[in-house]
């Protein structure tokens, strides 16, 4: 599923011409698998992106290397912004995969994302409690397309 970064969708990709140095980024952290960068278009100041360097549209697309060193590199950057002067009160990790789930940039991406008293950023869902059979199905069908020790 992965594609490579000659596809014509990674030339055209604005998160591959970061990782390769070939658009402008304030970079805060790389490594051979990620960049991690200033969001251009922040939530809140301090905003961070993490982006595996390897062009890859969703979480399906990830293998396991690349998507362990995303989540560590995002841990970093979390704990790099509670310490820094930007002074957060706390922090939200978020994925967006598939348009459904508001991804406008089709390369995976982590967002790290500091918290303030008042920032005006708010997420509400609007949750309703599901039966206990209802769960019991969702959780077997889950349990069902959990890939088993030695397949992918």
């Amino acid at each position: 599923m992965s594609e490579n970064t000659t596809s014509p969708a990674a030339q055209t990709c604005i998160f591959c011409a970061i990782s390769a140095r070939q658009h402008e980024a304030s970079v805060v952290y790389e490594d051979e698998i990620v960049v991690a960068f200033m969001d251009r278009y922040p939530v809140t100041p301090g905003h961070v992106l993490v982006v595996p360097r390897q062009h890859v549209v969703g979480l399906e697309d990830l293998d396991g290397a690349t998507s362990a060193q995303v989540w560590s590199v995002g841990h970093k950057m979390a704990r790099a912004l509670r310490r820094s002067r930007l002074d957060c009160e706390g922090i939200n990790i978020l994925v967006c995969d598939g348009e459904v789930a508001f991804q406008t940039v089709f390369h995976f991406h982590l967002h790290v994302i500091p918290r303030f008293a008042g920032d005006g950023w708010t997420i509400n869902p609007e949750t309703q409690e599901r039966g206990r059979a209802l769960l019991e199905s969702d959780a077997h069908e889950i349990r069902n397309a959990i890939p088993h020790a030695g397949s992918c």
